[in-house]
């Protein structure tokens, strides 16, 4: 044996290395796509394009007109509706075992969490397109991203399958503020859609809820 031959890669080394990358861009593919569909991320795609579709419908015939409480009313409950659909996707159906072997676990609820978040406002943009919706897009933005920190947060405190709740009773609540005209940035539907107030205090909520789901998911069952 030579030191050019002991210095020389074994053959093959060099032509499986592609392979191997190849393997792995696989894995993480079937990974994603194994955890949408234990978290019903196709189902919730569609409810989020229905809450769209029924915006759309409710400009359309007028059911939302106008400017002030009464144009967000109807609004604000659909947003607390596409909320409570990324909310509930934080369910895990497998507990603990998921937690203690998928290390990549953080990194697919904050990627499938962003991407739900941003489709929720897409199809509720496209559905105020080319109508008059008091606030615009940039109302639906807020108020969305906020309603989801709560949903988030819900999911963290009580579990995914009752993560609805938050939510929806925040929506609930912001109606009365709405009616009443309630100030506070904390009821930040009812501020106008450029109001920095409510803005930030929407987009903390956001925040929390990203980074608690994000770094410990949903609350289990008791019984997982």
């Amino acid at each position: 044996m030579t030191a050019a031959s002991a210095r020389r890669p074994p053959a093959g080394t060099g032509a499986t290395a592609p392979g191997r990358a190849s393997l792995t861009h696989w894995l993480r593919a079937r990974l994603m796509q194994l955890y949408l569909a234990s978290r019903r991320v196709p189902a919730a795609l569609a409810v989020l394009a229905a809450c769209g579709i029924v915006l759309r419908i409710a400009l359309h015939w007028h059911w939302i007109s106008g400017t002030g409480a009464s144009a967000q009313e109807l609004p604000v409950m659909i947003e607390g509706a596409t909320a409570a659909v990324i909310a509930v996707t934080m369910t895990s159906p497998f507990g603990e075992p998921e937690r203690a072997t998928v290390r990549w676990l953080p990194y697919l609820r904050l990627t499938t969490t962003l991407g739900l978040a941003l489709a929720a406002v897409g199809a509720l943009a496209a559905g105020a397109a080319a109508a008059d919706l008091d606030g615009g897009t940039l109302a639906i933005l807020r108020n969305a991203a906020g309603l989801d920190g709560i949903g988030l947060l819900s999911a963290a405190a009580v579990g995914g399958g009752l993560a609805w709740i938050g939510p929806l009773a925040y929506a609930v609540v912001a109606e009365f503020a709405l009616v009443q005209g309630w100030t506070t940035p904390w009821m930040w539907p009812g501020r106008p859609p450029h109001d920095l107030g409510g803005a930030l205090c929407a987009g903390l909520a956001f925040a929390a809820g990203l980074t608690v789901t994000t770094l410990r998911g949903a609350r289990d069952p008791g019984h997982e």
